[in-house]
């Protein structure tokens, strides 16, 4: 029988590391199971992820985090979805919202009776639909209602904050939670006679062992990638852009908006997220289609205030690898994989990571079983992103560049052909298992980016035209009122509730 584990190792700081910290010593006794982090300040972090989705705040729930001593200490804005820009084609604009699209009538789903009305010709747009998409569209925002029959009730929302004070709020939370951190850079590491981590030694000479490893090394992936050899699976053909370039810039006219926004570029797109003190931006592109002086200037020329700092050049590539959990070792965040920012989902793969992976907690160094579970399960949430992120890109009707004309015409994924064939012929969603993204989601995106059914699920007639018809325009009715009503987002940021209680 294996001994129990008594000592964690964490390689690598900044956000990933710190959460997997953080939630490690929050659910473990770190008097019987050391957690240490190893990081250097040498070393820097990509640290401009800085937009996320709603499972953020079960994360902050996990660790008894209050949201507005988080809110105070990350500079966090409210997040109710995104807005797209020039997608579909130049001068159009659609939301992916958090939260609903309406309310299901019982057994007939809300997407079916929408769908039948909007080729009928008796449907509103989508969004007006959304309380988030209208509360977005008016600047507001309000937490959830707990109680009534509301729209109010169905408000999803994430947060935009700053990457680099996140992963020091977690660390002060780790550290008084008891993980010990250890300034320096690994230099090397030691492997037992079954292939195992038996160690890393630092560039001091100090060495230091642990049962288990968690590896957030970035895009280094040192201990997955380069000391236990696990490939990695490019998938660039789907996924082109593999260049970003990103700036700070002062609040402009704009303001503090509550949603995210992305515009469409000529060989990639645009960020803009905005934090209480600054906006974030940046532009993804694919350097086989753009230079990166040309990258830098165009971003510089499409922001609303005065930029902050230079304008940080970053390199990467879409995929993962092959296994997330080898022998004594996972790997988390960028050690594990990459798939570009475009829906807020860099965070999320670190949480969905750690919840795993607290799961399946390892004695020792796991068993096999565990081992094989838990690479079945990223690689199934790694890979159902990747088919979301590549609708946006394929389903367009832009050809103004090269870019958008190869992407318009690449071979997809068999998982993602067959959801559009089943979309395209009735409109039909549907969500696999657990997988992130709902049916609001898909919806959204699907619909916005130009692609619509020819028919519509039978089910919607389940429901009489003539009712369906009268609820439809009840719903958006109702939501357009609640939206007027909320406060707006600046004024929740200023108010009592969003300042540590």
């Amino acid at each position: 029988m294996s001994a129990p584990l008594s000592h964690i190792a964490i390689v690598g700081g900044g956000t990933a590391g710190w959460m997997a910290a953080a939630a490690l010593a929050r659910v473990l006794d770190t008097r019987a199971i050391a957690i240490t982090l190893i990081e250097s300040e040498a070393i820097g972090t990509v640290g401009v992820g800085e937009a996320t989705i709603p499972p953020i705040q079960a994360f902050n729930a996990l660790l008894g985090i209050d949201e507005a001593e988080f809110l105070r200490a990350t500079k966090a804005t409210a997040k109710l979805g995104i807005e797209f820009v020039d997608w579909r084609a130049e001068g159009t604009r659609y939301f992916h919202p958090f939260g609903t699209h309406g309310v299901d009538f019982g057994a007939v789903p809300f997407e079916a009776v929408w769908q039948r009305a909007r080729l009928d010709g008796d449907a509103a747009p989508l969004e007006a639909y959304s309380i988030c998409a209208e509360a977005a569209r008016l600047g507001r925002f309000q937490r959830p209602a707990t109680s009534g029959n509301t729209p109010l009730a169905h408000i999803g929302y994430a947060y935009h904050f700053d990457a680099a004070l996140y992963a020091a709020f977690l660390r002060e939370k780790a550290e008084q939670w008891g993980v010990r951190r250890r300034e320096g850079r690994i230099v090397a590491a030691d492997r037992s006679e079954d292939g195992a981590i038996a160690a890393v030694m630092l560039e001091s000479g100090d060495r230091i062992t642990a049962d288990f490893y968690v590896d957030c090394s970035g895009f280094r992936s040192y201990l997955l990638g380069d000391i236990l050899d696990v490939p990695f699976e490019e998938w660039s053909h789907w996924l082109p852009n593999d260049r970003a370039v990103a700036v700070p810039s002062a609040l402009g006219p704009e303001g503090r908006t509550p949603f995210t926004r992305s515009t469409a570029r000529v060989a990639g797109w645009q960020w803009r997220i905005p934090l209480q003190h600054r906006i974030g931006n940046g532009y993804v592109y694919a350097s086989s289609h753009c230079s990166d002086a040309a990258a830098e200037a165009l971003l510089l020329s499409n922001i609303e205030g005065p930029a902050l700092a230079e304008p940080r050049l970053l390199r990467f590539r879409a995929g993962r690898r092959s296994r997330f959990w080898e022998r004594n070792c996972v790997a988390l965040g960028l050690a594990s994989g990459f798939l570009e920012p475009l829906e807020s989902t860099s965070i999320h793969l670190v949480q969905a990571g750690i919840a795993r992976l607290l799961e399946m907690l390892p004695v020792h160094g796991g068993t096999p079983a565990d081992i094989r579970r838990y690479n079945r399960l990223m690689a199934t949430e790694f890979e159902t992103i990747r088919d979301f992120l590549i609708l946006h890109f394929h389903a367009t009707a832009r050809d103004d560049t090269d870019y958008w004309r190869q992407l318009r015409s690449m071979a997809l994924p068999d998982s993602l052909a067959e959801r559009l064939a089943i979309y395209r012929a009735s409109g039909r969603l549907y969500r696999e298992a657990d997988e992130l993204f709902s049916k609001t989601s898909w919806l959204a995106v699907l619909h916005g980016q130009g692609i619509d059914p020819i028919g519509y699920d039978p089910i919607a007639d389940g429901m009489p035209r003539d009712e369906a018809r009268a609820r439809l325009s009840r719903i958006a009715e109702v939501t357009a009122l609640a939206a007027a009503r909320m406060p707006a987002h600046d004024a929740f940021l200023r108010s009592p509730s969003a300042t540590p209680r």
